[in-house]
């Protein structure tokens, strides 16, 4: 069985400065959905990264064992909600974990967790149709159906966050669930290191883009705890992916990757802060 890891986009942005936006860069064309999938949605103007796209990119990997993924299915760690939306993509990568691994059992706490967040986030009601079909798919044991509407779970909640003018929060659940697919492709290269699967895990592009995202957040956000944390240690990662051209990459760079990566994903998944008092947690 291949791997498929997911660097989970679920979002687009609440508006920083606009010229920042103009300069910041955009999704790598190669992990954009194809077009017959976004005129299914009716979104033909997307500009956040596929799930669907990230599975075929990272694919040969190697297998992936399901007790290394370390799957959880877990209310949310915080109730403000940038703690929700982060968790909420961990919690969907693992989801698309589950599948590529096979474990359709998982798919009814998964539905269950997901419609937790979403109700944090605003977006329950919308969620709950993909909660069902989710579980439905999984009895039937359709794997490529699992992941279309994993994706169509993605997209509607990146819809209704625009819709609420939130979509700041979207971009965090982004991250999150980028952050875990990068966790596992550490996870699996080392256990079977190649210098090509290295290279595979190597994106600046990547990182650049939501290095971006991080800087165009609303202040109020980039002042939390949890947005400062992962700010610092994204950017080390940027440093520690940039390698130069014609150098070969080694296993003990993987592991230290792999180790940035841990750090950022136990910020995530740490309990977290209520609400600030008085006031909503945007």
């Amino acid at each position: 069985m291949r791997t498929g890891l997911l660097l989970l986009s679920l979002a687009l942005g609440l508006a920083g400065p606009a010229a920042s936006q103009d300069k910041a860069p955009g999704v790598p064309e190669d992990l954009l959905d194809d077009e017959h999938f976004r005129e299914e949605m009716g979104i033909n103007d997307l500009t956040t990264p596929s799930i669907r796209k990230i599975f075929e990119q990272l694919a040969d990997l190697g297998p992936i064992r399901y007790d290394d993924a370390q799957m959880q299915f877990t209310s949310p760690p915080s109730e403000d909600r940038v703690g929700v939306a982060l968790h909420l993509g961990v919690l969907i990568a693992n989801g698309f974990l589950s599948v590529q691994c096979e474990r359709f059992g998982d798919m009814e706490a998964l539905g269950k967790a997901v419609l937790d967040h979403a109700q944090l986030l605003g977006t329950g009601k919308y969620l709950r149709p993909h909660s069902k079909a989710l579980l439905e798919l999984a009895t039937l044991h359709k794997t490529d159906e699992l992941k279309s509407e994993l994706v169509r779970t993605q997209r509607d909640i990146e819809r209704e966050m625009a819709d609420l003018r939130d979509v700041d929060i979207g971009h965090l659940v982004s991250l999150g669930g980028w952050l875990r697919a990068f966790q596992a492709g550490c996870a699996t290269v080392g256990g079977n290191f190649t210098p090509a699967g290295a290279a595979k895990l190597a994106r600046t592009d990547i990182t650049g883009y939501y290095l971006a995202q991080l800087e165009n957040l609303h202040p109020n956000l980039r002042k939390r705890e949890v947005v400062a944390g992962l700010s610092k240690d994204l950017a080390k990662l940027q440093e520690m992916l940039d390698t130069p051209a014609g150098v070969a990459l080694t296993p003990e760079q993987v592991a230290a990757w792999g180790k940035q990566g841990n750090k950022m994903v136990d910020l995530i998944s740490k309990p977290g802060s209520k609400a600030p008092p008085g006031k909503p947690a945007k």
